[in-house]
């Protein structure tokens, strides 16, 4: 008999040399399976997988042993306390990263007249959609430069109930004013139109791996690596967007930039460069790692 309790005691001895927390990932991938919590199949030792989910199992303790990662195995993963599907077309959505949607709704929630945002390479919808799900009110434009991520990104949107308040857009970094506009911005005047382009709040988690860095990591042969590479020295997104914020940032406004840890000095000293005026500044991750950079307009 398959009971839960022996499957995941063998599995867990199949990890073991290849993960840090095997009792952990076998739990996690026989919930999976069962379509169950976690904490339901550990207190049901006794339950009997049928021979499907015994297939299906072992595909996917097969696929944990080739090195693909637990996120693309589930099809979901958690982040800023939401469920998100997820594909190899889309980067994994980190727990850093929930720094930078912290800042965000933090300071949406004290500017409550902030209502237009942009969130630069959204990927799988993570930031854009957390931001929306905790502050009602509020209006998202999300770009991406790929169609695929744009197709995860808008079925979360649909999944948590705020599609409604953000629209998707293929695009390099940030749309163009005069672009054709979705809807409800389709039959926008030219003056509607490039004040629809105008967002109090930008928010971006680019690319910024250096692409050499990045080809020695186990992540470049599993996630998009549009998604990582960020040119020669892993800041080439970021010059980029930091020379076309101004003409999208309104009075007052905020960019919340999530960086690599290494390259905050650097980053703070382009933000300030490019930005004179505007107070900018670094705030560190859980492991006190330099994880977000802020730049402040104060007219």
């Amino acid at each position: 008999m398959d009971r839960t309790s022996s499957l995941h005691s063998d599995i867990t001895t199949r990890l073991a040399p290849i993960s840090d927390t095997p009792a952990l990932d076998a739990s996690v991938l026989i919930s999976n399976i069962l379509n169950k919590p976690r904490t339901w199949v550990l207190a049901h030792p006794e339950t009997v997988l049928t021979g499907l989910q015994l297939h299906a199992l072992e595909q996917a303790v097969s696929r944990f042993e080739d090195g693909e990662p637990l996120p693309y195995i589930l099809g979901h993963w958690e982040f800023f306390g939401m469920d998100f599907d997820i594909t190899p077309d889309v980067l994994i959505p980190r727990p850093e990263t929930e720094v930078l949607v912290e800042k965000a709704v933090a300071w949406l929630q004290h500017n409550p007249e902030k209502k237009h945002i942009a969130d630069v390479g959204t990927g799988s919808g993570a930031i854009a959609v957390s931001i929306a799900t905790h502050v009602p009110n509020i209006k998202i434009i999300a770009t991406d430069v790929s169609q695929k991520a744009l197709q995860i990104a808008n079925r979360n949107a649909e999944k948590h109930g705020v599609d409604k308040r953000i629209e998707f857009i293929e695009c390099d970094l940030l749309p163009n004013a005069f672009s054709p506009l979705p809807a409800p911005y389709g039959d926008a005047s030219q003056r509607e139109r490039s004040e629809a382009r105008a967002f109090d709040l930008i928010c971006a988690n680019l690319p910024y791996i250096p692409t050499q860095e990045l080809k020695n990591l186990p992540v470049y042969n599993w996630e998009p690596t549009l998604a990582l590479d960020g040119g020669q020295d892993g800041l080439e997104q970021l010059r980029k967007l930091m020379k076309l914020a101004p003409d999208y940032v309104t009075p007052n406004g905020l960019i919340l930039l999530e960086i690599e840890a290494n390259q905050g000095v650097e980053t703070l000293s382009l933000a300030q460069k490019a930005f004179p005026s505007a107070h900018s500044s670094l705030h560190q991750d859980l492991a006190g790692k330099d994880r977000l950079l802020t730049i402040a307009f104060v007219n």
